[in-house]
Parts: C-alpha cells; sequence; structure tokens
C-alpha cells in the first residue's frame, strides 16, 4: 500500500505540483478541448498531470502575468470579486468543478464570493447544502474521490472544526490508506481570522488547527491577484487544498491582469527587497508589516517583507535566500502562539539555516486567549505595526 502511495508522483504533499500558466488560446477552444477529454475518459477529470509541473518557471509565472497585465491595462476588483472570477473562469473551462457550502446559491455566499453562480451554472453545480458541515464536507470528499472538483465553502472557517474528522481522515489520507486508488481534488475554501467584532467563535485561525494533518496542503490569500491565482491553482491541483480567506480583506481592490494566470501554490512572495531583516508573514498581517515598513525606512531600517503564501509546505527556497542575505528574521502572524504556524516556520529555519543567523528569531503572534469581543480588547490580542517596528529594532542592535 505504502509503495503503491508513494508512485502517485502528484499526492504527497513534498511532492505537490505547480502548475503552469497555460496557453493564451480563446478560451471557448480551451473549454471545448477539457470538456472532450472528459468525455473521453467517461466522465472522470481531465488529465491534470499534462497541465501541470514542478519546476523554477512555474515559480515565477505570476510574477510574468502581473507584467502583462500591467501591460494591457487589466482591470480592477475587489478581493472577493477576484475569487468569484477564478470560479467562474474554472466551472467554465471544467464541468467537474463544482461549489457546494451553506448559503452558496442563489445567496450568493456569506461574504458574496459565489453570486451568481447558481443563475449561470446551476442548483446541481452550485449546491446549497443545510447547516451540517460534518455532512458536506464529506460528500465533497466523496465527490473527489469519483472524478469531480468541488470547491467547498465553510460560511466561517471556525465552523469547519464540524468538519475535522471529514477533513483529516478522509480528506487529508485515503489517497495513502486506498493505495493511491483514489485522488481527493478537492478545496475548501472560506473566510476566517480577526474581523471587527466577531466575537470568539467566528475569529478562529484554523490554519493552526490543520497544519498537522499528513497529506493536505495549506494557502492563505492576501491579495487580489493572488487570490485569483492561488484559487485556480487549487481546483486544478489533484491534492486536497485549504484556502485561507480573512474577513477584512474581502473589500481589498486592487488591479490584476485581463489574461488568464495562476500563481504557484508552493512559492511564497517577494514583497518587498531589503537587507537588515527579513519579515515573514501571510494574509492580513502583510499589511501591519508593511504599515511598520514605512516608519522603519524612515528610521534608518531596511527590511526585506516576504508573504509566506504557501502555509504547508513552506517555500523554504525563498525563505532561505532571504536569510542569507540579512541574517536576521522576523516572524508576524495572526495565529495564536502556541502550535502556531509561526513556531513550525521558526522550526524549519532553525533546522535549515542556523549557520545563517546572527541573531535569535523573534516571532510576534496573537495572544494565547479567546478573541475578546470588545474592540480595544480585540486589537490587544493581534500583532500592531508598533509592536513590529520594536522588534526589529531589538534584532538589528
Amino acid at each position: 500500500m505504502a509503495a503503491a502511495a508513494a508512485s502517485s508522483t502528484l499526492h504527497g504533499v513534498g511532492a505537490v505540483a505547480s502548475p503552469k500558466p497555460r496557453s493564451a488560446a480563446p478560451a471557448a477552444a480551451r473549454r471545448s478541448a477539457r470538456v472532450a477529454a472528459v468525455a473521453a475518459k467517461g466522465g472522470a477529470g481531465p488529465a491534470r498531470g499534462r497541465l501541470v509541473a514542478r519546476n523554477a518557471v512555474a515559480a515565477k509565472a505570476d510574477e510574468a502575468a502581473a507584467a502583462a497585465g500591467s501591460k494591457s491595462g487589466g482591470h480592477e476588483v475587489l478581493m472577493f470579486e477576484a475569487l468569484r472570477e477564478a470560479l467562474i473562469e474554472e466551472m467554465n473551462l471544467d464541468p467537474t468543478v463544482c461549489v457546494m457550502g451553506e448559503d452558496v446559491g442563489h445567496y450568493g455566499g456569506s461574504y458574496k464570493v459565489t453570486k451568481g453562480l447558481a443563475e449561470m451554472f446551476g442548483d446541481l453545480r452550485v449546491l446549497d447544502t443545510p447547516i451540517a458541515e460534518n455532512s458536506f464536507t464529506g460528500m465533497g470528499v466523496g465527490a473527489a474521490m469519483k472524478g469531480l472538483r468541488p470547491v467547498v465553502e465553510g460560511m466561517n472557517m471556525g465552523f469547519l472544526l464540524l468538519a475535522y474528522n471529514q477533513i483529516s481522515n478522509n480528506c487529508g489520507m485515503l489517497h495513502y490508506t486506498s493505495g493511491g486508488q483514489f485522488k481527493i481534488p478537492i478545496v475548501i475554501r472560506g473566510p476566517g481570522g480577526v474581523g471587527r467584532q466577531l466575537g470568539a467563535e467566528h475569529s478562529q485561525r484554523l490554519e493552526s488547527y490543520f497544519q498537522s494533518i499528513p497529506g493536505l496542503q495549506m494557502v492563505a490569500c492576501s491579495t487580489p491577484y493572488n487570490a485569483k491565482g492561488l484559487m485556480k491553482a487549487a481546483i486544478r491541483s489533484e491534492n486536497p487544498v485549504v484556502l485561507f480567506e480573512h474577513v477584512l480583506l474581502y473589500n481589498l481592490k486592487e488591479k490584476i491582469p485581463d489574461e488568464e494566470y495562476i500563481c504557484c501554490l508552493e512559492e511564497a512572495e517577494m514583497v518587498r527587497p531589503g537587507e537588515h531583516v527579513t519579515i515573514l508573514t501571510y494574509s492580513r498581517m502583510r499589511y501591519h508589516v508593511m504599515q511598520a515598513a514605512k516608519t522603519l525606512v524612515n528610521k534608518g531600517y531596511d527590511p526585506e517583507v516576504i508573504d509566506i503564501r504557501s502555509l504547508k509546505p513552506f517555500d523554504l527556497h525563498t525563505i532561505g535566500n532571504s536569510i542569507k542575505k540579512t541574517h536576521r528574521v522576523l516572524i508576524v502572524e495572526e495565529c495564536m502562539r502556541t502550535g502556531g504556524i509561526g513556531a513550525s516556520l521558526r522550526s524549519a529555519i532553525i533546522d535549515n539555516f542556523w549557520d545563517y543567523l546572527d541573531a535569535p528569531i523573534m516571532c510576534l503572534s496573537s495572544q494565547d486567549v479567546p478573541t475578546p469581543y470588545a474592540a480595544t480588547l480585540e486589537d490587544a490580542t493581534v500583532v500592531q505595526p508598533a509592536q513590529i517596528v520594536a522588534a526589529v529594532e531589538q534584532i538589528c542592535q
């Protein structure tokens, strides 16, 4: 069984394939070709292995697409609209892609990511489910086993704790426990993070819960550009992918390319090159870090900011090259300090780049308390820009 599972090159998280951008052929022609391929295989999902490749070129695909978008003008979208565009494009191109979750249909989703999709694709491909996360997540896993590519929305990521068994024992492990007989190309996505007085149960950061599940891949979007690119890549992946979206970033606006593009699921994003310290962050904390970076530049510091983006596996190539240059590391996250992404990332850095460090790794994380409802207390539980400035000053002394 172990040998059979290991023989499938697309399914260990350690051997995840990264999608490459497809050709600029007309959308109708691409769709016809993919539908024909599906029909020829008797309803099974398209041969994704031919659409993806794990190489250095794919690692720079989103940068090339961004440059192309800037030349052609592109169009401005909010982040929830970028996610919606990704879903529409993939559902048009691949009849096996479907969406399921609470209120994803005619209501359009709790944050309108699926607005209008039920009218475009029908109630079977955009399926409104009962309030039963364990049931519809399990249904999504079963659909993936039978050749579909479901996108399962948790109305709030905290609710997906009710489906932890399906995500862990089924979604993450069935490829292995079946000896490689089944693939689970499923995307699990939804809003999470600390919002504006949403209370403890609606302010969950589940990356700390899911990171230890074998066979599961995790990415976190932070801009409209990478939200669309990561969503498209996750749908095409042969691996089960959890896409983390932050409730406070849905109305973030950015110009994205008119042309099709895909972001690599395993690549960190260089946000700001620098020389003095490497700041590793993701999701909403990217903006707190960039706010702090303005103050740091005025104080004479030159921070290098990296949005790690891939929470599992880490892009240790990009991270390592930065550490070899700056020799100092600050990790900034909204996840909890105990058992969070920062703790795992710090361990990986120590294991791989210890000899390049000139100072202890610092990690700024949220407080290990349930998120308070009161606004002032809520702010006190998460990292603020002033704390980032102080930490950099301490590291660089």
